[in-house]
């Protein structure tokens, strides 16, 4: 009898605690609002942030949309292998689109189905869209990037290695300038 009369007195006392931890936590809060001093801090912009991997810029490329020839079922997600050439210029451009993994070609990469079209076009996703860099220098370089982009006297591209179908994303590169390079210029010039 007293056994039961004391785990009944624990339960109690273990109930009540749980109702008092929130209950407290609530009142503080509603204590803060009421009568705490109303102050303003400044934000700051969003840059990209991977909180496993660092800070980056965010990469959208030009080629990423293509007409598919046959009338398979092209799933959003879908590893698809994107095989590439090079234009006169040097650039990349999309020869084709494949579901298989080619097996003689010497420049594709494997990439995903964004969306598909009901006119047989795939717009895809490379694997390197975002460009890793020193937190530090990140931002700066996000905000040159952008300010790139729509100014047609600028070149802006990525330099990219690919071999079996996996890629790497070696630099970004502005008139043929380092994203790096033009940062720490850019750190130079306003020191």
């Amino acid at each position: 009898m007293n056994n039961r009369k004391l785990i009944l007195a624990a339960f109690i006392l273990v109930a009540l605690a749980q109702l008092y931890v929130p209950t407290k936590m609530i009142l503080d809060r509603e204590n803060v609002l009421a009568n705490g001093i109303e102050l303003k801090f400044r934000t700051a912009p969003i840059d990209p942030n991977d909180p496993f991997r660092g800070k980056y810029i965010n990469l959208q490329y030009e080629n990423t949309l293509t007409e598919i020839q046959s009338a398979e079922a092209w799933l959003r997600d879908e590893d698809i292998y994107v095989i590439l050439t090079k234009d006169e210029h040097g650039f990349a451009t999309i020869a084709s689109v494949s579901k298989t993994k080619p097996a003689d070609e010497l420049a594709f990469v494997k990439a995903k189905v964004k969306f598909r079209s009901t006119d047989r076009k795939v717009i895809f996703e490379y694997p390197f869209d975002r460009y890793y860099m020193e937190e530090s220098k990140a931002y700066e370089a996000e905000q040159i990037y952008r300010q790139s982009l729509p100014d047609t006297n600028q070149k802006t591209y990525a330099l990219v290695k690919i071999k079996d179908g996996k890629a790497v994303l070696k630099d970004v590169l502005i008139n043929e300038i380092s994203i790096r390079d033009i940062v720490n210029r850019e750190r130079e010039k306003n020191k």
